[in-house]
């Protein structure tokens, strides 16, 4: 008998060892080379990776707010157009992997060419892969894109004059614009000067932030409110008078 229970801890001993050092049956460094077919095959418009890698019930919500099934996210794939080309590169990949269920987060560059001129774009998508039937699918995704500031432009500096002043948008919540040199400084109460980057005629955007800073003209021609329009939502600070 002990020589049976000495023996059933052997093994119970070597099976755990195995399951311990057993490698995962899927490396993040596979998950990469998948997600890089997957990315490669956008510019050329290959379905086939898609409907490889991806679920017949996935779910997949893209940097567009577009929620999408297998269906769309396969019919999505289409070559990009004459005079175009372009590339993504997967970069900075981490990952979560359990015995069935592998996570996999990452930024993705892309560069696109349009006529010879190169447009430059980062994502960032976290993908859940889980394993059926012996094999490893994409069952839910999720992307979103970095913010970037648009291309300064110009400005008539002559036109500055008739935004400084104060703004309100309630009697205990003002801002002040003002002016350096060539260059246009919004300030809040309390808080530092932030540039008010020209974009074109009364457009401006602040550096890092996402959304707009418009001037108003009224009937008269007069600058009658600034207007903070952040995702197509606005916000109208009211100009004060004597501003």
């Amino acid at each position: 008998m002990r020589r049976m229970v000495e023996g059933a801890l052997c093994v119970t001993v070597a099976l755990t060892w195995f399951a311990c050092t057993r490698k995962p049956e899927i490396t993040q460094d596979d998950l990469v080379h998948r997600t890089q077919e997957l990315v490669d095959a956008v510019a050329v418009g290959d379905q086939a990776p898609r409907k490889k890698y991806f679920a017949d019930d996935t779910m997949y919500f893209d940097e567009k707010g577009r929620n999408m099934n297998k269906e769309k996210l396969v019919a999505d794939i289409t070559p990009l157009p004459a005079g175009s080309s372009g590339k993504i590169v997967v970069r900075n990949p981490q990952s979560h992997i359990e015995a069935n269920v592998a996570i996999l987060s990452y930024d993705l560059d892309e560069t696109e060419i349009i006529y010879g001129q190169v447009e430059k774009a980062r994502y960032h998508e976290t993908d859940t892969w889980m394993r059926r039937d012996g094999g490893w699918k994409i069952v839910a995704a999720q992307a979103l894109r970095y913010y970037q500031d648009p291309a300064p432009g110009a400005a008539d500096v002559r036109e500055f004059k008739d935004y400084l002043g104060a703004y309100a948008l309630a009697p205990d919540k003002t801002l002040t614009i003002s002016q350096q040199g060539q260059q246009l400084f919004l300030q809040r109460k309390d808080r530092p000067k932030v540039e008010l980057i020209p974009e074109g005629g009364p457009v401006f955007f602040r550096k890092g932030v996402e959304g707009r800073t418009l001037f108003r003209r009224a009937a008269d021609g007069k600058i009658d409110a600034l207007i903070d329009r952040r995702n197509n939502e606005d916000v109208v600070w009211t100009k004060q008078a004597g501003g």
